[in-house]
């Protein structure tokens, strides 16, 4: 299990990062590019990833990591889930 604050101290820790409100989430963003969203009160990231990676991913537990329903998922949004999840495989 990774707490909101800990995966806020892990995105932030990656060069360049910065951090700017999306909606009523938090969003982490590279060069004004989503990286992360992350929401507290699910205790979600969502990421977008490439489709190989989305698989690849998704296949090891998709309780864990999953697409994000409907057509953002289709292009690699990819919802993961902190109460479950790692910290290895969050890395």
């Amino acid at each position: 299990m990774i707490s909101p604050p800990v995966f806020c101290s892990m995105v932030l820790s990656f060069p360049g990062t910065g951090e700017q409100p999306h909606f009523a989430k938090r969003s982490f963003r590279v060069r004004k590019k989503i990286l992360a969203i992350l929401d507290e009160k699910t205790h979600t990231v969502v990421v977008k990833l490439p489709a190989v990676e989305q698989s690849v991913f998704c296949d090891i537990n998709r309780e864990m990591i999953y697409p994000v329903a409907g057509d953002w998922g289709k292009q690699g949004w990819t919802k993961v889930e902190l109460r479950k999840i790692t910290k290895s495989i969050l890395k």
